[in-house]
C-alpha cells in the first residue's frame, strides 16, 4: 500500500491560480506564496458575496478517540471532495499542523490516503511560516516583559507573579520548567518559568478568534502577563507590545489557500491547542470559506465533548457562526476500545466489543442534540473492519433515528464519501444552536453546565487553589467570560482510564487561568500538559531527505 507522501506525489495539483479562480477570487484578493500555495486578503470579507444565497457550515467532530485519532481531518477532506463530485460548491476551513506532533507520535495533520491536502510536505512542515510568526510574537512579549522587570520600570511587576511563559513549536519535555535570568546581575532577574508548545500560545488563540486587524490589536492589548507587587494586573498594553507584535503577525493574519488531492479548495489557517484553547481554525478562514462557497467544511479538535463544545460556546458565540449539520466521526476501533479491548488488540474482529462500546457514541449524539444541532454519524471505515462490526453501528443509529453513512474516503477519496455527502445534503438544517450556558451565569455554574451536559458528570469539585482562582477572576472582573475546560481527550470524564460512558463521577477543577486576550477562562482538570514530550520512538527518526525529496513524513 502506498503511504501518504507517495500518494500525494502521484497527483499533479492544479496551479493555485486555478483554485483561486474556481472560488471567484479577484487577482487583488490573493497573492501566491509558490505555485500551489497562496495567501488570502482578509479584506475580501468586506465585499459582497458573489454567489447566490449564503454559505452553510458543516462541523466535523468525533467520538472519544483512540490515541491515534479517528480521522476527523481526513473525513472533512473526503466530505468536501465528495460534495464537489456531486456538483456542489465546497471549501474546507482547517487548522494548520504543528511541528511537534509531526515529529512526535500522531504525525502531520493534512489528512491521509486519498483524502489529503497538497502540498502535504510543506503544509505539515514550515508551510507559510504562520507558526514561526506566532512563536516570534509571543516570545517578543516575553522578552519585553523580562526587560521591563530588569530595568524596574513602572508598573513594577512582581517576578514571582509573571504569567507569560515562552513557546516553541516542538515537543520538548525538558523545557516544561526552567529558570531564567541566571549568570549574575547583568543577565536578568532570576525566576521560574517554562515553555509551552506554540499551539498552546494565547497569541495563537487570539489570532484565530480575531475578526480583523483592529480586533487582533485589541485582543493583544488585553493579554494578561503578570501582576504588580500590589496585586494589580499588568497587560501587554502596559508594555507597549501590540504594535511590534502585529508587525510580526502581518503575514500570519492572511489565511492560506491550498487544495485537496482532487482539487477542492481548502483554507488552512491557525492551530490552537484543542485542550487549553478552543481547537479550531481561524474565524477569518471559516468566514472566508462561507463567503466563497456554498458549503464550508470545518473541524474541531479531539472528541465532541472537548473541541466541538468550545467550537459552539466560544467560537460560534464570539463570531456569530452557526452550523447546518454536525458530522460525528466514529470508528470500529474506537468503539472496541470503549468496549474493553486493549489498544494492541483493536485490529481483531469483535462485534460484541463494538456493541459494548456504543454508549460512548450514544453520549456524543446526545451532546450534539443538546446544542439543537443535527447529528450525522460517519463511520470511518478501516480495511480490517468486518460487515458484522459495521452492522452493529448501522443498526444502533437506525434505532436512534440518526442519519448514518459508511465512508471509504481514505482508500477511495471523494468517491468513497459520496454516501456521506448525500446524507449531509439531505439532513442539513438551519436551526440556530443553543449555547450550554449564559455568559452572565456564575463561573462555577458554567463549568457545571458543561460537565453535566457534555461529560455526564454528577458534580464538579474545586480544589483550594481553584477556589482562590475563582476569587481572583471575580476581583479582576473576568467572570462573564466563557469557560474553556481542559481535560483528557481519552475519556468523557477527567480520568483517562475511564473508557466508554462513565457514570456517577465528579470532575475536579485544579486551577483556573485567565486568557483575557482570547476572551475565555481556561479551567484545568486532571494532568494537562501544555508542552508535550516525544514518544520513545518519535516519528522524526523515520523522516529523511534523500536526493532532494522528503521521505517518511505522514
Amino acid at each position: 500500500m502506498q503511504d501518504d507522501i507517495e500518494i500525494a506525489r502521484s497527483v499533479s495539483p492544479r496551479p493555485i491560480a486555478e483554485v483561486a479562480a474556481h472560488l471567484g477570487l479577484a487577482d487583488s484578493e490573493w497573492r501566491p506564496c509558490d505555485r500551489h500555495i497562496a495567501k488570502l486578503d482578509p479584506a475580501l470579507l468586506g465585499r459582497p458575496r458573489r454567489r447566490a444565497g449564503r454559505g452553510r457550515l458543516v462541523l466535523v467532530s468525533a467520538i472519544t478517540p483512540t490515541p491515534a485519532g479517528e480521522g476527523k481531518t481526513t473525513t472533512a477532506i473526503g466530505l468536501a471532495q465528495a460534495l464537489a463530485r456531486l456538483g456542489e460548491s465546497a471549501c474546507l476551513a482547517l487548522r494548520e499542523p504543528s511541528l511537534g506532533p509531526a515529529f512526535g507520535m500522531k504525525g502531520g495533520a493534512a489528512g491521509g490516503g486519498w483524502s489529503q491536502l497538497l502540498p502535504m510536505e510543506k503544509i505539515n512542515l514550515h508551510f507559510t511560516g504562520d507558526f514561526h510568526a506566532i512563536t516570534s510574537a509571543h516570545n517578543l512579549l516575553a522578552a519585553l516583559l523580562d526587560n521591563h522587570v530588569y530595568f524596574g520600570r513602572e508598573p513594577r511587576i512582581d517576578p514571582r507573579r509573571v504569567l507569560w511563559r515562552r513557546v516553541l513549536d516542538m515537543n520538548d519535555r525538558a523545557l516544561r520548567n526552567v529558570i531564567v535570568g541566571l549568570g549574575g546581575p547583568k543577565q536578568g532577574v532570576p525566576r521560574e518559568t517554562g515553555f509551552d508548545i506554540t499551539a498552546a500560545s494565547e497569541v495563537m488563540a487570539v489570532l484565530c478568534l480575531a475578526r480583523d486587524e483592529d480586533d487582533l490589536r485589541a485582543r493583544i492589548d488585553r493579554l494578561l502577563v503578570g501582576f504588580t507587587y500590589d496585586g494589580e494586573p499588568v497587560t501587554a498594553a502596559r508594555l507597549g507590545a501590540a504594535g511590534a507584535m502585529l508587525a510580526l503577525l502581518q503575514d500570519a493574519l492572511w489565511p492560506n489557500l491550498v487544495q485537496t488531492l482532487e482539487g477542492t479548495p481548502a483554507i488552512v489557517h491557525g492551530g490552537p491547542f484543542a485542550n487549553i484553547a478552543h481547537g479550531c481554525n481561524s474565524v477569518v478562514a471559516t468566514r472566508s470559506a462561507l463567503h466563497l462557497a456554498d458549503w464550508a467544511i470545518t473541524e474541531a479538535g479531539f472528541g465532541f465533548d472537548l473541541g466541538a463544545e468550545k467550537f459552539f460556546d466560544i467560537k460560534c458565540r464570539s463570531a456569530g457562526l452557526d452550523t447546518a449539520a454536525v458530522v460525528l466521526v466514529a470508528t470500529v476501533r474506537a468503539l472496541k476500545l470503549h468496549g474493553g479491548v486493549r489498544v494492541a488488540d483493536l485490529a481483531g474482529e469483535d462485534a460484541a466489543a463494538v456493541e459494548r462500546g456504543l454508549p460512548n457514541l450514544e453520549k456524543h449524539i446526545e451532546n450534539i442534540r443538546a446544542f439543537g444541532e443535527v447529528p450525522v454519524v460517519a463511520l470511518n471505515r478501516f480495511g480490517d473492519d468486518t460487515e458484522a462490526e459495521l452492522e452493529v453501528v448501522r443498526a444502533r443509529c437506525r434505532e436512534l433515528g440518526v442519519p448514518f453513512a459508511i465512508s471509504d474516503h481514505f482508500t477511495s477519496g471523494g468517491a468513497g464519501a459520496e454516501e456521506l455527502a448525500r446524507v449531509v445534503l439531505e439532513h442539513a438544517a438551519d436551526d440556530a444552536f443553543r449555547p450550554l450556558y449564559a455568559l452572565d451565569e456564575p463561573v462555577p455554574d458554567k463549568i457545571l453546565a458543561v460537565a453535566r451536559a457534555m461529560y455526564g458528570a454528577r458534580d464538579v469539585v474545586f480544589t483550594r487553589a481553584a477556589r482562590r482562582d475563582l476569587r481572583e477572576v471575580e476581583r479582576l472582573g473576568y467572570a462573564a467570560l466563557p469557560v474553556c475546560i481542559a481535560k483528557t481527550p481519552a475519556s468523557l470524564s477527567d480520568d483517562p482510564r475511564r473508557r466508554g460512558r462513565p457514570q456517577d463521577f465528579e470532575v475536579t477543577v485544579r486551577q483556573i487561568q485567565i486568557n483575557a486576550g482570547a476572551g475565555f477562562l481556561v479551567v484545568l482538570t486532571g494532568d494537562i500538559l501544555r508542552m508535550p514530550g516525544l514518544p520513545r520512538e518519535p516519528l522524526a527518526r523515520s523522516i529523511d531527505l534523500r536526493d532532494g525529496r522528503i521521505v517518511g513524513l505522514r
